[in-house]
């Protein structure tokens, strides 16, 4: 009895061990604690961040900010889901009082979505750390973007500690945002998928002008990122960037069914055990969507069939079928389009449910958004073929490549 103890002992020390992984890279706020905080030295600091912003430790960096000697934490700013991640997605963040630090949190996902003139006045440098998930109508960037301008405008330093693009820094897809579908959800002519960390983003809205004012910039880079990572390569702990991105894996099929799922025509898994992973309703039979959407053998992909019932959300509480989406090969996987795919063979096999035949017209405006256009929905709805938008979702993309290497901080 007692070598069994000993040996189940050993067993579970084990597999704890498994789940350890050796951290191979330092985050922004890792750098700007081993330079001893000295870009900020003396300066009263404005911070932007979330539950995602910590060092490799686990550690808040408004705790690392607000204990540091040599530097001044005035106050908070809070994006979608605030900064202690308290409010639901879409939800108004109402400006407050931080309970841990006493400092006061200013919202930027309510009446205003900028930083105004009297928020800042007490601020000599605006800091962001969030970690985004690298697809642009993930909010965070927006609201990078704009605190930028608001920084500009007020004479205020801008500094971004940067994290990983958890999709890594090769993949770039769909088009760049037209003028008039600009909105918090497509806040700049970029890629949908655009293939930067945030600070090499930042570089890029600052240097090509596509920011109403140019902000005094600068990047605290990190050390041991390559371009290559995801993010189960780089040894972080994954924090949820927002409810529904709950593992890093939910950040690479957010691209995925996002673009669909603003149409609430079926479940993508939101209200689920797999956000973003699948592609669900009462009228679909899962043999055959499965069996469909495999014959069009897509790179790197496989559709398993999947039968469930969703807690919350679309199809609650009734029984779907459908399809799981499994990434066999990341690389050779194009993530965005897989959505066109599934609306392509949706239309084959039911041709009385095809999208834009049956879905609210009144959140047809959301889905051009997102898009960037309404070419998207205005083509595609016409014989339900994504050969019909390819072209066009993948025109801006090498030259959006081209242009953003020379904000390149990693190889």
């Amino acid at each position: 009895m007692k070598r069994f103890i000993i040996i189940l002992s050993a067993l579970t020390l084990l597999c704890s061990f498994s789940f350890a992984q050796k951290i191979r890279i330092k985050t922004g706020i890792e750098v700007l604690k081993e330079q001893g905080f000295k870009q900020l030295e003396g300066k009263r600091v404005g911070l932007i961040t979330n539950p995602t912003g910590v060092d490799n430790n686990m550690k808040s960096t408004i705790d690392i900010l607000h204990e540091a000697k040599n530097i001044r934490l005035v106050s908070l700013f809070a994006p979608e889901h605030g900064v202690r991640g308290d409010a639901h997605a879409g939800d108004n963040v109402e400006n407050t009082i931080d309970e841990r630090t006493g400092l006061t949190v200013y919202s930027l996902h309510g009446k205003t979505k900028s930083p105004t003139a009297d928020m800042l006045k007490d601020i000599d440098v605006l800091v962001y750390d969030i970690q985004d998930i690298g697809c642009r109508s993930f909010t965070y960037i927006s609201t990078m973007g704009l605190a930028m301008e608001a920084a500009a405008a007020n004479n205020v330093e801008f500094m971004v500690l940067d994290r990983p693009n958890p999709l890594g820094g090769i993949k770039v897809e769909g088009g760049l945002v037209e003028d008039k579908f600009t909105s918090f959800v497509s806040q700049y002519p970029i890629p949908y998928v655009y293939g930067l960390t945030c600070g090499e983003l930042a570089l890029l809205l600052n240097g090509e002008g596509m920011l109403k004012n140019k902000c005094k910039l600068q990047v605290v880079k990190m050390k041991g990122w390559k371009r290559k990572m995801t993010y189960d390569q780089t040894g972080l702990q994954w924090i949820p960037s927002s409810p529904h991105i709950p593992q890093p894996i939910s950040s690479f099929f957010y691209p995925v069914s996002g673009i669909l799922g603003e149409l609430g025509y079926m479940s993508i898994g939101v209200g689920y055990t797999i956000p973003f992973q699948m592609f669900a309703a009462e009228w679909i039979n899962a043999d055959d969507l499965s069996v469909s959407l495999n014959s069009l053998h897509l790179p790197g992909l496989y559709f398993r069939p999947i039968h469930l019932r969703p807690f919350y959300s679309v199809g609650q509480g009734k029984q779907l079928q459908g399809v799981q989406v499994h990434i066999m090969n990341y690389e050779k996987a194009r993530l965005s389009e897989i959505q066109f795919y599934v609306m392509q063979q949706i239309a084959t096999l039911y041709p009385d449910k095809a999208i834009f035949d049956n879905a609210d017209e009144k959140r047809y405006r959301m889905f051009d958004q997102v898009c960037g256009s309404d070419y998207v929905r205005l083509t595609f709805a016409k014989n339900n073929r994504f050969d019909d938008i390819k072209d066009f979702w993948y025109k801006d993309t090498e030259p959006f490549k081209r242009l953003s290497k020379k904000y390149y901080l990693y190889k």
